[in-house]
């Protein structure tokens, strides 16, 4: 492949410098060690790089024998999300599990807490948290990762993550500017539009966000949506009017501007990703996430090499890519100085407490436990019983690899507890589960009930056959309650689902 310039000169350099691409595999790769050595100030870690806490620490460790300062960035958010634990399920509740206990201190401690994990590892930037107000119950990309659907209150409890995630040493991510919450539509898959007026806009999305940069968050990320209100023609992530007019002139935003992942369809399929990388820059984003989905040598490449060829056709202002590198070298430099401030762990350290903070070793079971709300007046579970879980394709954010539901939990605390699991695709799900049920107490698991009008069906005729049924909700509890017992959990982390154990047995493990 030719390239269009050296790979040491200035420009080059710049354009390596905004890019914050993926890679496959446990170890770095040579490429992308190579190109570190260049220029790139970037890397994005997804679920698919790590295996272990100390694994992950050496990956680091080896990208910063190339050059100390480079970032590390995680799609880490905790809960449903989560790329530090993607093989067993997260030990923190995500956001809407916090929202719902609505205790800021909380909401800072866990946020500390996985950020004191994240920077052990040598992650020093995280793409959380999710600040979007989950207006529509209907959202297929957002639900529980917001902190729910009250402005005020996701607002406040943005503010407390971004300020626990940094007094770790984490730069914070807040995302997906101006707000992903009231779409109907997984900007994974194609491009969202929401269709509100600017006084809507500026009450209920944008307030979130103020908050966060009055924290102080390091960087907000860009979402790939439709705004007409602001401008009818380009998405967030390539439009000059929000990006630079909104964002940066009149929220008064300095930090660095990340875009969401440009191979995403709301973007690749509708600009290709070179030409959206050139715009994105140009609108006054800084740095290009890329890597999700495309993680190789050739598409950093591809990249570099068009932002070059742009800035000297006169496409992109070499000014404002040299702005948005330096940016990126600015939160580098940031994150150096606060892995510095952070304290060390030291004899002082109480048993049970994280090193460093004073906040519980065991914070998101904590948190977990607060959450849960059980509403009905049924016996609880005490000997074994039938668990069916239904299941639906995650959306991409959350990855269908990572596990969730409380049917190994509650077999290992009632053993000899049988389980099942239904999809749209089963035939008659109630008539399947009674059968398989016998005589045993059923335990119907569902996850965003409401927006699966099979899964509700299901659960309807099992309460009706069997009303002494338990139904446990780990997504969005939109659904009217019902059965002997109902317990929402409001996410589906693995911390999330003890706790469900925990409410449906009646014991703590």
């Amino acid at each position: 492949m030719t390239t269009l310039v050296s790979t040491t000169d200035t420009l080059t350099r710049d354009a390596l410098a905004v890019l914050q691409p993926g890679f496959t595999g446990t170890t770095a790769p040579d490429w992308l060690l190579r190109r570190v050595g260049e220029g790139l100030s970037s890397v994005g870690l997804f679920g698919r790089n790590i295996e272990s806490p100390e694994q992950l620490a050496a990956l680091t460790a080896r990208l910063r024998s190339e050059r100390d300062d480079v970032l590390v960035a995680i799609d880490e958010e905790g809960g449903d999300v989560t790329r530090l634990e993607v093989g067993h399920g997260s030990s923190f509740p995500g956001n809407y599990a916090l929202g719902s206990v609505d205790d800021v201190g909380l909401t800072r401690a866990v946020a500390q807490e996985l950020g004191r994990r994240l920077a052990e590892c040598g992650v020093n930037l995280n793409w959380a948290p999710s600040a979007d107000v989950n207006s529509n119950p209907g959202n297929p990309v957002i639900g529980v990762r917001s902190f729910g659907a009250d402005t005020a209150l996701v607002a406040r409890h943005t503010a407390a993550y971004v300020e626990g995630l940094q007094a770790a040493g984490v730069a914070a991510c807040t995302k997906h500017f101006p707000g992903h919450g009231d779409t109907a539509v997984d900007s994974h898959l194609a491009t969202p539009r929401i269709d509100v007026d600017l006084d809507t806009l500026h009450a209920r999305e944008l307030l979130p966000f103020r908050a966060a940069i009055a924290a102080g968050s390091k960087s907000v990320m860009s979402a790939h949506i439709l705004l007409p209100a602001l401008d009818p023609d380009r998405p967030a992530t390539l439009s000059p009017q929000i990006l630079t007019g909104l964002l940066r002139q009149e929220l008064g935003y300095d930090g660095l501007i990340v875009t969401d992942g440009m191979e995403m369809d709301a973007i690749s399929k509708t600009y290709g990703i070179e030409r959206g990388s050139v715009l994105a820059i140009a609108a006054g984003a800084d740095a290009i996430c890329v890597g999700g989905g495309l993680a190789d040598e050739e598409t950093v490449l591809r990249l570099r090499d068009a932002l070059v060829a742009a800035v000297r056709s006169g496409d992109l202002a070499e000014e404002r890519l040299a702005d948005a590198a330096a940016r990126v070298r600015a939160l580098a430099s940031w994150t150096q100085r606060a892995r510095g401030d952070v304290p060390e762990p030291g004899a002082e350290v109480q048993e049970g407490t994280a090193p460093g903070t004073g906040v519980s070793s065991d914070i998101g079971l904590v948190a977990a436990r607060r959450a849960v709300r059980v509403t009905g007046s049924g016996d609880r579970l005490t000997e074994p019983g039938h668990v069916v879980e239904f299941a639906t394709e995650a959306n991409i954010a959350v990855g269908d690899e990572t596990p969730w539901g409380i049917a190994a939990g509650l077999s290992t605390a009632l053993p000899g507890t049988t389980t099942a699991r239904c999809t749209s695709e089963t035939a008659d799900p109630a008539a399947d589960v009674l059968a398989a049920a016998g005589e045993r107490r059923i335990v119907a698991v569902v996850r965003d009930e409401h927006r699966h009008a099979w899964m509700g069906e299901a659960v309807d005729a099992l309460v009706a056959a069997r009303p002494d049924t338990i139904v446990v909700e780990m997504g969005l509890p939109e659904a009217t309650p019902r059965g002997a017992l109902h317990v929402a959990t409001h996410g589906a982390s693995r911390v999330c689902g003890e706790a469900a154990v925990e409410a449906v047995t009646g014991t703590k493990a």
